[in-house]
C-alpha cells in the first residue's frame, strides 16, 4: 500500500524501517504523552508485529511510514487498528520525530490515511489522546474530528492516571 499527499508518501512499514521505527519510540518529546521509553525487546516485538501484511477486513494495526516525497526522509509512522465485525470502525493514532512537529505533516499524512480509511467502508474513525495533548487533538480537528468526550483515569502514563479525549470522525458516506 502506498498514499500520496502533496509532500508526503505513506508506505506499509517494512524491515528496513526498523531505524525509524526505534527512533521514534526513542525520541523523549515524542513519547511525553504515549508512555516511558520501551526496551528494546518490547520494541522489536512491536516492530515485528506489524510487518504482518494488512487488508480492511484484517484484525491487527495498519502501519505505515510518512516520508518527504522530495527527499525520502521518514519522519513518522500512522496507522490504524481496525475493528472491522460487526462495528466497521478503526482507531488511528500517530508518532512524528520531533523535529518534524510543527509544519503541517502530521495533518497531511492523517488526512491521507483517513481518507484512504473511509473509502475503504470504515464507518467510523476514533482516537484518543492523552488530555492536554492540544497538538495531537488539533491534528485531528483539522481532519474533521470532533470530541466525544473525556475518558477519566483511562491511561496510566509514567505512573500517573490521566484522562483521555475521544475524539470521532463518521463516514459521510456511509
Amino acid at each position: 500500500m502506498q498514499l500520496i499527499t502533496p509532500r508526503l508518501t505513506l508506505k506499509t512499514l517494512q524491515p528496513e524501517d526498523w531505524r525509524l521505527f526505534r527512533a521514534v519510540h526513542e525520541d523523549a518529546a515524542t513519547m511525553t504523552w504515549v508512555s516511558d521509553i520501551p526496551d528494546e525487546e518490547d520494541l522489536r516485538q512491536r516492530f515485528n508485529e506489524r510487518l504482518a501484511p494488512w487488508q480492511v477486513t484484517s484484525f491487527h494495526m495498519l502501519c505505515v511510514v510518512a516520508r518527504l516525497r522530495d527527499s525520502g526522509e521518514p519522519i513518522g509512522l500512522f496507522g490504524c487498528s481496525p475493528e472491522w465485525q460487526p462495528y466497521r470502525q478503526a482507531e488511528v493514532g500517530y508518532m512524528l520525530l520531533h523535529r518534524y512537529c510543527g509544519k503541517g505533516y502530521g495533518s497531511e499524512a492523517l488526512a491521507g490515511l483517513c481518507d484512504f480509511l473511509l473509502a475503504a467502508g470504515f464507518h467510523k474513525l476514533k482516537a484518543l489522546v492523552v488530555e492536554g495533548n492540544q497538538a495531537s487533538r488539533r491534528i485531528l480537528e483539522k481532519n474533521g474530528f470532533a470530541l466525544e468526550g473525556t475518558l477519566r483515569d483511562n491511561y496510566l502514563l509514567k505512573g500517573q492516571w490521566v484522562n483521555d479525549w475521544v475524539l470521532g470522525r463518521l463516514n459521510p458516506d456511509n
